[in-house]
């Protein structure tokens, strides 16, 4: 199975509002469920969309929201693995940075 997920790489990528949605290269889309992925999840779609690939292919980064998923955890069917720790810091650090709005 290791070597079915290594020969897999990602082309192109694409954030719903419900999933995270992969095209391979050998023709496959994979999905996964965005909640899955808690800083997608709190994204704003324009992070969302700004994504690149990363390791030939083999991860997908995510600048915006200093987000990294592996392709292969994807096609395990592995949910992020962040603590709730990190994740309320990394809440706690938007809010701080987001523009007061009245």
């Amino acid at each position: 199975m290791a070597e079915m997920l290594l020969l897999a790489t990602a082309q192109h990528v694409q954030v719903t509002s419900e999933a995270l949605v992969v095209d391979l290269a050998d023709g496959r889309t994979i999905s996964a469920p965005l909640a899955w992925y808690p800083r997608l999840w709190h994204g704003k779609p324009e992070e969302r969309q700004n994504w690149r690939l990363i390791g030939k292919g083999e991860g997908i980064h995510w600048p915006d929201l200093d987000e990294d998923i592996s392709l292969e955890s994807i096609l395990l069917g592995k949910p992020s693995q962040e603590s709730q720790h990190s994740l309320k810091r990394w809440l706690d650090l938007r809010a701080a940075a987001a523009p007061n709005v009245p």
